[in-house]
């Protein structure tokens, strides 16, 4: 860990790349719908395999911008049921489930961690860093591989500490007040110019 940064670097100029992989069969399908996803506009965020009788194969995605709609939804099911009943990677019957992100999301890239600087966020690492593998704080940004977030620790009360990306087994933004008007402003201004049917603010995003 690290003393705070000076400079912030703007989310544009950092890695696109997802450093949050899958493993296992969720790895496969995910190494076989992210380009098929390029192609039509959209970004994996997240592909996850559960239950194991009525199985569902949940494919996270959003546009570059962050927003994803109904019709998006519709779009990449069209799109990438035919690749995976080709491939069959996933052996038997399952439900394919295309989602937004949602307000709560996951962040698996580089520029998540600038893009959501402010709000709070939850960290789990893969090994303890000082003897703690859960963090709760404020996200501050990403900064020379690291993400920056101000944390309560102790008797030492705030500090600003740096926690390496390759460490993250798991981040993700909290559900506030904040972030809900946040996300809704986002989202106004994005399709102030165009139509939209909110899906990337209905009640299963508040789920998620």
């Amino acid at each position: 860990m690290t003393a705070e940064a000076e400079a912030k670097p703007s989310s544009s100029t950092l890695d696109q790349t997802r450093f949050m992989r899958e493993t296992g069969l969720a790895a496969d399908v995910a190494a076989i719908v992210e380009p098929v996803l390029e192609d039509l506009g959209f970004r994996l965020v997240r592909v996850t395999l559960s239950g194991a009788v009525d199985r569902i194969l949940q494919i996270m995605a959003e546009r570059p911008d962050g927003t994803i709609t109904i019709d998006d939804c519709e779009t990449i099911s069209r799109g990438l049921s035919p690749v995976l009943d080709v491939a069959d990677t996933v052996p038997g019957k399952y439900r394919l489930e295309i989602s937004s992100p949602g307000i709560d999301r996951p962040l698996v890239r580089p520029s998540d961690f600038e893009d959501w600087s402010g709000h709070e966020v939850r960290i789990e690492l893969k090994q303890p860093v000082d003897n703690r593998r859960r963090f709760k704080g404020t996200l501050e940004g990403f900064e020379d591989g690291e993400v920056r977030i101000a944390t309560e620790v102790g008797a030492l009360g705030i500090q600003h500490l740096g926690l390496p990306v390759a460490l993250i087994a798991e981040a993700k933004l909290a559900l506030t007040d904040e972030l809900i008007r946040e996300a809704l402003a986002r989202a106004k201004k994005r399709h102030s110019d165009r139509p939209s049917d909110g899906a990337e603010l209905d009640e299963d995003d508040l789920e998620d």
